[in-house]
C-alpha cells in the first residue's frame, strides 16, 4: 500500500510531507493496564516539560498555522498533539479509545507530531492526498451522517471514498477497532516540520505500538 500526494497539492503547499508506517499482526484491546501505567509516566513527563500559557509558542505547533490556509481555525481545531498536551496540562484525562489508538496518541504527545491511523483491511487500493471537489461527502469518526465538502479541503482518499480530512479527522469507516490486525500509521507533516521530526515520530510510534499491541513492520519509512 502506498500514499501519493497530488502534485498540485505539493506545489500549493511547498514543504508538505507525510511519513507512513504499515504494521501487521497487531492485537487491539479495549483496555491495557500496563499501557495505562505507562501513560501516567508520559503525562507526568509532559507536565514537567510544558507550561500551558506558552504552549502556543512551541515551534512545532506554530507550524500548524497551516490550518488557516485550509480554512480551519487552529484555535478551535488544534493539531492533535497540542490538543492532547493541553488536556494533560489542564488536568483532564487523556481520551481512552482502545490500546492502539491510545498508544499512538502517547507517541503524538511525546514527539509533538500529529498521527493518523487506518485499518488497512478497510481500505481499497492505494491512498491519495488531494484537494476535495465540491459536493464530495465525508463521514468522520463519531459522525452520524455525512458532511458535504465545499471543495478545496485537503483530503486523503482510497479508491472508493474519502478516509480523512487532513490532518485532523479520520473516517469512521476506516478507524482502528478491536478487530484491526493491520494498521497504517501516518506521521502528518506540514510546511515547517522537517523530515527528521517525522522520522523520530515514526520510531517512537513503532516502539510504543509494538510494545503494547505487538505486530511487526511490513513496510516503513515511506516519505512522500
Amino acid at each position: 500500500m502506498h500514499l501519493k500526494i497530488d502534485p498540485k497539492l505539493k506545489t500549493h503547499f511547498s514543504g508538505l510531507k507525510v511519513l507512513s508506517l504499515l504494521i501487521k499482526g497487531v492485537k487491539v484491546e479495549r483496555r491495557c493496564p500496563e499501557l495505562e501505567r505507562f501513560a501516567e509516566r508520559i503525562v507526568d513527563e509532559m507536565k514537567g516539560r510544558y507550561k500551558l500559557d506558552v504552549l502556543k509558542d512551541v515551534l512545532t505547533f506554530r507550524a500548524w498555522d497551516f490550518f488557516w490556509q485550509v480554512d480551519i481555525d487552529p484555535t478551535k481545531s488544534r493539531p492533535a498533539a497540542e490538543a492532547l498536551i493541553r488536556r494533560v496540562l489542564a488536568g483532564k484525562p487523556l481520551p481512552r479509545i482502545n490500546s492502539l489508538v491510545d498508544t499512538y496518541n502517547l507517541a503524538s504527545i511525546k514527539t509533538e507530531i500529529a498521527l493518523a491511523a487506518f485499518d488497512v483491511d478497510r481500505l481499497r487500493g492505494d491512498l491519495y492526498m488531494r484537494f476535495a471537489t465540491e459536493g464530495e461527502e465525508f463521514v468522520g469518526i463519531g459522525m452520524q451522517k455525512p458532511t458535504r465538502l465545499k471543495g478545496g479541503e485537503v483530503v486523503i482518499s482510497d479508491e472508493e471514498r474519502i478516509v480523512a480530512l487532513y490532518p485532523h479527522r479520520g473516517s469512521d469507516y476506516s478507524k482502528v477497532t478491536e478487530e484491526t490486525t493491520k494498521v497504517l500509521l501516518l506521521m502528518c507533516g506540514v510546511p515547517g516540520i522537517d523530515e527528521a521530526s517525522l522520522l523520530e515520530a515514526s520510531h517512537v510510534a513503532l516502539e510504543y505500538v509494538t510494545m503494547f499491541c505487538g505486530g511487526n513492520v511490513e513496510s516503513g519509512g515511506q516519505l512522500v
